[in-house]
């Protein structure tokens, strides 16, 4: 029986998808963002192993609070373990349940027939992509996670192409990506796209910043403050932010 590692699930979430919604973390991640909020994801041990009728058992006992809702599967990053997320959204879907992917894109590999064939199945039975995009700047992108940003850009192309309905959910980091220049790049490349529904602009934040110490690792970020309010509302009005 194939099996999921389960970080952690939030039975009750309310900004990861619309409605209200079970949120299932899992292990793994190969990026290694300067802000990450939750780099006690980024390995793969550790967590627990769990089933899609153990998960679905779960959501099944409270489903009459999730409202307009469904499933949210975030990570780390989900796709590291895409056969499992597939088991789970085919078993879900099924059942009528709204599916969500909060991803980062960064396994997305057009190159790999094996790796598309997977793609295009669990995109099939997943209603709602929520798509990270850290930065538009390539070169700044790798400063900022560790990892280039081409394939990030090729999958919201292909989702686009697809008909996947989708969000595009964008990180605002003073020093780092908060310049006019680089939101105005972002804003026309989300033009680009055919299904994004929303686009939201989450301030960077200082809350994860334990989990770095509880790991002994230096937080990378150490004396950038959170965007101002004025920042902020910069940004979404760029973007675009809100329903499109």
């Amino acid at each position: 029986m194939l099996k999921g590692h389960v970080h952690s699930i939030e039975s009750f979430g309310t900004v990861d998808g619309p409605g209200i919604r079970m949120v299932v973390f899992l292990k793994g991640c190969p990026m290694r963002c300067l802000y990450c909020h939750n780099p006690d994801t980024w390995e793969m041990a550790g967590g627990t192993d769990m089933s899609v009728e153990e998960i679905l058992r779960q959501y099944e006992a409270s489903r009459h609070f999730y409202t307009n809702g469904g499933i949210t599967v975030t990570g780390g990053e989900p796709l590291m373990q895409i056969d499992f997320v597939t088991e789970l959204f085919q078993t879900a879907s099924h059942r009528g349940i709204h599916t969500c992917l909060d991803t980062s894109g960064i396994t997305f590999n057009p190159d790999s027939p094996a790796s598309m064939e997977k793609m295009d199945k669990l995109m099939t039975v997943t209603d709602l992509v929520m798509l990270d995009i850290k930065h538009i700047d390539e070169e700044q992108h790798k400063i900022l996670t560790g990892c280039t940003n081409k394939n990030i850009l090729a999958m919201a192309r292909k989702l686009s192409d697809m008909g996947v309905s989708m969000w595009i959910r964008h990180v605002l980091v003073p020093e780092r990506n908060d310049r006019d220049d680089y939101l105005h790049r972002l804003a026309d490349f989300i033009a680009t796209l055919k299904t994004v529904e929303r686009v939201e602009v989450l301030p960077y934040h200082t809350l994860g910043t334990f989990k770095w110490e509880n790991l002994h690792i230096d937080y990378p970020l150490k004396g950038i403050n959170p965007p101002t309010k004025e920042r902020i509302e910069n940004a979404e009005k760029i973007l675009g932010a809100g329903t499109q």
